[in-house]
């Protein structure tokens, strides 16, 4: 089963232009007065009252939830159900993607229609509810892209108007051409294969519409309109690149240290990748020298949160010896204001292996607290290497439940052909269910889109299947692709997701429920020596070209979250 149908994912105005919406710009409803942008009175206060009508697709509530977060990790917009203000945002399934700009004060509507559920078009009608305009109708647009009148659908030509300096503020940042409210090259065309919108730079004519998350520029504007001087569930992040390693302190040796390391070749960091000659520190702790059972600790600086759940994720590298071992601490206020009561949240026992792994620790804590990397030393006769950490970052959300980690990417994608898949381990939800992933590098032999990776999920049988619920059925697929930029806030990653219908048949059978046991409605599989159930995915999950814009392949490797 193809959740696009198949198909190519429709951005907003092929949305709007099928459901004979004729909007400014194409998914925007002015206030009386256009400037809001200018206007200071159009600014929402935080959090933002919401509301999700019944009318929203189960999927559609879960990915406006996602957008929420996103907002919040990169922002300091923040969203808050429903209580009766006089101002909110109701989400609604009308007619397409839409939305008003600004805060009229007075309640208005987002419409996420169909095909409208995925989350970078949430965040670009968010975007205008905030009280942003597209990019390409910038007073200076045409110094960077040019508009092909001709080749634009007839009565569609105002959503490619321009505004002058009284109606728009770029607020003193270049054009964007990988904004997320850049219109794609074909919005709006009359012929699917011939562009309306070129760009003056040619390299950015496949960038423009990107629709995987907001761009740095976004970002910088947004939070330049609205004073964010921080975001609200970020914490903490180092890449190591600077000698006062972000605040990080050394404590409690014994008689082992972590160093501050700069990558060579062969052992290189995971920020840089040996990208620059002078850059590229990671911290390392040698565990070829001193003796067995020494250690150290690199702690944060104090830190105070605002929510309870916490996810701190990092790469890692474990080449020493098998006995050496990371252990991830946190060290939280014990009632008398001093941080001192610890716990431990992890342990990392070594592999021998060369490449960066991705670790992503879920804990909660509500006081304030340190957290820590505990490096030991296993058996110094016995090490070649060390242990090493890269990249940390501290957000207050949920970690992802379960990561697939596709080491050798390249020679995997050079060695495959269109319909060649490889197939991920099995994981388990949290209720238990258990599901598998198959990655298509070249598309599933049943596309007819080029130079686009496809994705399938597939239930797997597991002792677990007699006490779950079955069909399942109203339960949210999230897999996501991470972009392994050392900055947590200019990440955009690909997030697609799916609910799964629990009256949904499977092609072809007209007597078997697609969410059923996989041991009624899938074959026997070898690989996980379980039953398979049959594919729902994506035909056009990646292109080539996003896999190798943004920093979804690092070291070789491509990271994919998996949540059910």
């Amino acid at each position: 089963g193809d959740v696009d149908g198949g198909q190519l994912r429709k951005d907003i105005p092929e949305i709007n232009s099928e459901m004979g919406r004729k909007l400014f710009e194409g998914d925007i409803i002015l206030p009386l007065e256009r400037n809001a942008l200018r206007n200071s009175s159009y600014r929402w206060k935080f959090p933002i009252p919401y509301i999700l009508a019944d009318s929203l697709d189960l999927n559609a509530k879960g990915v406006i939830l996602q957008a929420f977060e996103m907002f919040r990790l990169k922002s300091c917009v923040d969203f808050k159900p429903y209580e009766g203000e006089q101002t909110y945002l109701k989400f609604e399934k009308l007619d397409g993607c839409w939305s008003h700009v600004g805060d009229l004060q007075s309640g208005q509507t987002v419409s996420i229609g169909e095909r409208c559920d995925y989350k970078a078009i949430v965040e670009h009608e968010l975007l205008h509810a905030l009280g942003f305009y597209h990019e390409q109708s910038r007073t200076d647009r045409d110094d960077y892209v040019q508009i092909w009148w001709d080749e634009i659908i007839e009565g569609f030509a105002y959503a490619f108007d321009k505004h002058n300096d009284s109606f728009l503020d770029d607020l003193n940042t270049p054009y964007d051409y990988e904004s997320v409210l850049h219109y794609g090259p074909y919005s709006f065309n009359i012929n699917s294969s011939v562009p309306s919108i070129t760009t003056k730079i040619p390299e950015f004519n496949e960038i423009i519409g990107q629709r995987l998350d907001f761009s740095r520029i976004d970002l910088l504007r947004l939070n330049r309109m609205y004073n964010c001087t921080s975001s609200l569930t970020f914490l903490d992040q180092c890449s190591f690149e600077y000698i006062n390693i972000c605040g990080m302190v050394q404590s409690g040796q014994d008689g082992a240290s972590w160093d501050h390391t700069l990558g060579k070749p062969g052992d290189e960091d995971h920020t840089l990748v040996g990208s620059c000659a002078d850059g590229g520190y990671f911290m390392h702790l040698d565990t070829k020298t001193g003796h067995a059972g020494q250690s150290a600790l690199l702690e944060s600086r104090i830190l105070y949160p605002r929510r309870k759940e916490k996810c701190l994720q990092f790469f890692y590298r474990l080449n020493g010896s098998p006995q050496d071992k990371l252990v991830i601490w946190v060290k939280k206020d014990d009632g008398t204001g001093n941080v001192r009561r610890m716990e431990k949240l992890h342990t990392i026992t070594a592999d021998g292996e060369h490449h960066w792994k991705l670790a992503s620790i879920p804990f909660g804590v509500q006081t304030k607290f340190r957290y820590g990397f505990q490096g030991i030393r296993g058996d110094p006769a016995k090490s070649a290497g060390g242990i090493a950490i890269d990249d940390t970052s501290l957000t207050e959300t949920n970690c992802p439940t379960n990561v697939w980690h596709i080491r050798n990417f390249t020679s995997l994608f050079n060695s495959t052909s269109k319909g060649d898949y490889i197939m991920s381990p099995v994981f388990y939800s949290s209720e238990g269910y258990a599901f598998a992933l198959q990655l298509y590098p070249h598309g599933r032999s049943s596309s007819t889109y080029m130079n686009y990776m496809g994705i399938t999920f597939h239930l797997c049988s597991s002792p677990n299947d007699g006490l779950l619920e079955w069909p399942a059925g109203h339960r949210q697929v999230v897999l996501s692709v991470l972009d392994q930029d050392p900055d947590v806030t200019h990440r955009m990653s690909l997030s697609l997701s799916f609910t799964t219908d629990p009256n949904q048949l499977v092609y072809g059978r007209n007597d078997t429920l697609q969410w059923d046991r996989p041991s009624i409605t899938g074959n026997f599989s070898s690989f996980c020596n379980c039953y398979m159930g049959p594919g729902v995915g994506w035909n056009t999950f990646l292109t080539h070209r996003e896999l190798h814009w943004k920093k979804f392949l690092k070291n070789d490797s491509l990271f994919i979250f998996a949540d059910f």
